[in-house]
């Protein structure tokens, strides 16, 4: 079976060379960019890259704290890759695990002052990994409108 086109043929325009090589190198970039920064965090750090984001989003939330799904939702991870996430902080003392007074069945992850110690100290790692594998080879954009278009694309 065939698949037909959701426009009419006429309206079908041919992409540009410009937009044909944006196009191609942004699968490259999904795939590459996370792993750098995660290099370098490990490398450096001894910290994943999602590590730091969870301890990140914590530090960032009302009370230092989030229900598990709002975690995993903010680190875009599965419910279960985000408990594995918060078992391994938790053995390390940056996290702990409140049962949730309101419904008693569902969790919390609170942020420690041991964790928001290590987010401090591994802060300047991840700001140097941002910037070199990504922000520096942006310089010559309009970051506002970039972001604008990635935030429509993302929606």
């Amino acid at each position: 079976m065939t698949r037909k086109p959701t426009l009419p043929p006429d309206a079908l325009r041919p992409l540009t060379a410009d937009e044909d090589a944006v196009v191609r190198a942004l699968p490259s970039v999904l795939y590459a960019l996370p792993r750098a920064i995660d290099a370098q965090m490990q490398r450096e750090q001894q910290l994943s890259n999602t590590e730091y984001l969870s301890l990140m989003y914590l530090s960032e939330a009302p009370d230092r704290q989030l229900r598990m799904h709002e975690l995993a939702s903010a680190i875009e991870m599965s419910l279960s890759g985000t408990t594995r996430i918060v078992n391994r902080l938790e053995s390390e003392g940056f996290i702990k695990r409140l049962r949730c007074e309101r419904d008693g069945r569902s969790w919390h992850a609170s942020l420690t002052d041991a964790g928001l110690a290590r987010l401090e100290e591994a802060w300047p790692t991840n700001l140097d990994a941002i910037r070199r594998h990504f922000l520096d080879h942006l310089k010559e954009l309009d970051l506002k409108k970039l972001a604008a278009a990635l935030r429509n694309v993302a929606t």
